[in-house]
């Protein structure tokens, strides 16, 4: 399977800030236990190529950590970073666990902590994408890839990813208790004067004036 987003100027550039500064919930509907995109608490036994081109920034930067992405394919315009941080708010969607466990652990806390994002060629030397090619190849890169995967045998190929990600059933359960972790501080977070702040800045184009409280 590839996922890819809709048109060339974005993977998937996050959440909604403006709707969840309304408190409107941004899961998918019926699906709130599969989180972000229906995908990040949703482990699949089907192998997944992630076709990115533009910004991949957020949950879309998680989207390609998350069990969905198995492989990534990016385009040389493509962007990847944990922005959430300069928002007030956290990568909840499962960044915070997976950067450190994909990437050497200080690269990933340079970018949990910093929230600047990466390049195509930066993320690839760092081992995130396994392909860069010209943004026009993307797909047709990702396409070619999942049918390389799919000319195995398939009962062979799903029980491989099942085991390599750890996925019994439609659970990963070494995950549990980082996705506790998350969702308290992310709870806790979204009662704070800065989440306010930083979603209002956010929304007026402005730099947002922390009180850390």
């Amino acid at each position: 399977m590839v996922l890819t987003g809709a048109g060339d100027q974005a993977f998937c550039a996050g959440a909604d800030l403006k709707a969840l500064a309304r408190g409107e919930d941004i899961t998918a509907p019926g699906h709130q236990d599969w989180g972000f995109a229906g995908y990040v608490t949703h482990p699949i036994s089907t192998p997944t190529v992630a076709a990115v081109a533009g910004f991949a920034l957020g949950g879309g930067t998680e989207l390609v950590l998350a069990s969905a992405s198995d492989l990534v394919v990016a385009g040389r315009s493509a962007r990847f970073g944990l922005p959430e941080v300069t928002r007030g708010l956290i990568a909840a969607a499962g960044g915070l666990s997976r950067l450190p466990e994909q990437l050497p652990r200080k690269i990933a806390m340079q970018m949990i902590l910093t929230g600047d994002p990466v390049d195509t060629e930066t993320a690839a030397r760092w081992g995130l994408v396994n392909q860069v090619v010209d943004d026009s190849e993307v797909l047709g890169a990702a396409v070619a890839l999942a049918q390389r995967i799919a000319s195995n045998a398939p009962l062979a190929v799903q029980a491989s990813k099942r085991v390599a990600a750890g996925i019994t059933e439609d659970d990963v359960p070494a995950e549990t208790d980082a996705w506790q972790r998350s969702n308290d501080a992310i709870t806790a977070l979204m009662s704070s004067a800065d989440v306010v702040e930083g979603m209002q800045a956010f929304t007026e184009k402005r730099a947002p004036h922390w009180r850390a409280r």
